[in-house]
């Protein structure tokens, strides 16, 4: 049996210790083979750190041996995404690991380049053990992202020591250390005025329409959001900003977010316009606070939905940063849909700030989210990234499971090197997760998969149904992955990340097939990827269409 060693001859650390963990559990999922520190392997890989490289950056080369790579990281991130780089140009056959043949150095280009992990309505971060949302978050950093975020969703709760705030925050600070333990940064989303479920009724926010200049109610509100302009709400806010910091003063947090909307927000005539008086009153002294906890970390102040509710939002920011504001490091900047938000675009980045994107790779075009499978979507994101990349300093993809998994690479690649197409990175996902041998197939049936990406449950005569408005050649994308399914190793056939594109494309031959009836064997499929959702709780939204879901 072949066997494969591992040698860290920089000066070894706990993280550089998680980081060699990594590999090892890559090789032995891939391919059964553990890795070892015999000196002897057939296959030995050297991790090394050394200053010069370039911040984050790697250097693969050959070692003088015929047996031995050198992964030379510019510090241990740069460790962690060498050893990612090689992984994914190697090959993985039963108890055989073929090196993969890359080498030559490579630096990213972004710094920001964050996932978003959303923990709620019983989705796979919510539900799945925490084991496997941590080993998640290991697999994601070797494609290059540098920290994780997640929300402390209050409007749950009765405050933060409720019993199910106190699991939550355990659960996201498990998922968060997981990040830190192998060297990564990890995040916190707050909202400017979010509050719990029991806050006092008299200071909650209006969310309501039809007055000062608000067109629109606010989306996504819960309606126990407080105004700040109410005595004493202010102060209860910024208190309960303090617990949560509070809570999470032993995780290294890079970044803050700071959100106004979905949720958020209040609409009355003190606060409005919401996303430049009342939010920005809010956010200074929560961004001074998250300073003053870490004094290293960054806030990022959202602009999400600017201008949707009422108008002016955009310009007022502008005025308002018409100097750049000392609290504020980074602007993040995106829309829900096919386009990213004009005004930065054609007016300049309020305050001159550098902005990072919040790309939307879940929910587009999909009802139930991810229900059906594997969401693949490089010609979409492509076009996204076309627009705007070049302005941005990185971002944060929305994620509210793993059936994204594809555009989570993509989205990745494009903060490492911006240049690389999306469909080079799907071929080198392809490569990596299923087989070198398999590419073109799996291309043409994920072209397929993205142009069928609508689906919907639309009620009929009180009955739920489901409704596919694009079929075209859906039954050759099945007949085309049903092909690669033969041609696979047992590990990569039975590895989650291919059953949820074959299941989505068996879902969708069927449906296309029997005039969007469910069958048996799109059944099954619902089924089997509910399982690997840990969907049994979840919300409507999230979780595949089953018969008991749409009988629901």
């Amino acid at each position: 049996m072949q066997t494969v060693g591992l040698h860290i001859v920089a000066q070894a650390s706990p993280v550089l210790h998680a980081i060699a963990g990594v590999f090892g559990r890559q090789v032995r999922e891939r391919c059964g083979l553990e890795v070892t520190d015999a000196a002897t392997a057939d296959v030995m890989v050297e991790l090394h750190i050394e200053a010069g490289i370039g911040t984050e950056g790697y250097r693969i080369e050959d070692a003088g041996t015929d047996n031995t790579i050198r992964i030379v990281g510019n510090d241990e991130r740069g460790v962690l995404y060498g050893i990612g780089k090689f992984l994914r140009a190697s090959r993985y056959l039963p108890e055989h690991f073929e090196p993969g043949p890359w080498r030559g150095v490579s630096v990213p280009e972004k710094s920001v380049r964050g996932i978003y992990f959303a923990t709620h309505f019983h989705n796979f971060y919510h539900d799945a053990p925490v084991d496997a949302v941590q080993r998640y978050v290991e697999d994601l950093a070797l494609w290059g992202y540098n920290v994780v975020n997640v929300w402390f969703d209050m409007h749950h709760f009765d405050g933060i020591a409720d019993p199910a705030a106190q699991a939550m925050i355990e659960r996201l600070h498990a998922i968060l250390s997981a990040a830190n333990r192998i060297g990564i940064g990890a995040s916190l989303a707050f909202l400017a005025n979010e509050g719990y479920a029991n806050s006092p009724v008299a200071m909650r926010a209006d969310w309501t329409a039809g007055h000062d200049g608000y067109h629109h109610e606010p989306g996504g509100h819960y309606h126990v959001e407080l105004c700040p302009n109410q005595p004493g709400a202010k102060a209860l806010l910024l208190r309960w900003v303090d617990e949560k910091l509070s809570a999470f003063a032993d995780v290294k947090l890079d970044y803050l977010w700071i959100w106004p909307y979905d949720q958020g927000g209040c609409t009355c005539g003190r606060c409005a316009p919401w996303g430049v008086n009342g939010f920005l009153d809010m956010a200074e002294p929560i961004a001074r606070r998250y300073r003053e906890a870490f004094p290293a970390g960054k806030v990022i102040l959202s602009t999400w939905y600017f201008d949707h509710f009422t108008d002016g939002e955009w310009s007022g920011l502008s005025r308002v940063f018409a100097r750049r504001p000392d609290w504020v490091d980074y602007l993040m900047v995106d829309d829900y849909g096919d386009h990213f938000p004009e005004y930065p675009l054609r007016h300049g980045v309020p305050g001159g700030l550098p902005m990072v994107n919040f790309p939307e790779i879940s929910m587009y075009a999909c009802d139930p989210w991810g229900g059906y499978g594997a969401n693949p979507m490089p010609r979409h994101l492509q076009q996204l990234w076309n627009s705007a990349g070049q302005h941005l300093a990185g971002g944060f993809p929305y994620s509210e499971g793993i059936y994204e998994d594809i555009n989570k690479a993509v989205c990745a690649q494009y903060y490492w090197q911006p240049q690389q197409s999306a469909l080079d990175t799907v071929r080198e996902y392809i490569s990596y997760e299923y087989s070198p041998d398999v590419g073109e197939a799996v291309i043409r049936a994920t072209e397929i998969l993205e142009r069928n990406l609508p689906h919907a449950r639309q009620r009929e005569n009180g009955k739920m149904r489901l409704v596919m408005p694009h079929t075209d050649q859906a039954v050759e994308a099945f007949a085309l992955l049903r092909g690669v399914d033969a041609q696979l190793t047992p590990q990569a056939r039975s590895a989650w990340r291919w059953r949820i594109l074959y299941l989505r494309a068996l879902i969708d031959a069927e449906l296309a097939d029997n005039g969007c009836a469910v069958t048996e064997a799109c059944e099954d499929a619902l089924q089997e990827l509910a399982t690997i959702y840990h969907a049994e709780n979840a919300h409507d939204w999230v979780a595949p269409p089953t018969r008991r879901m749409l009988a629901a």
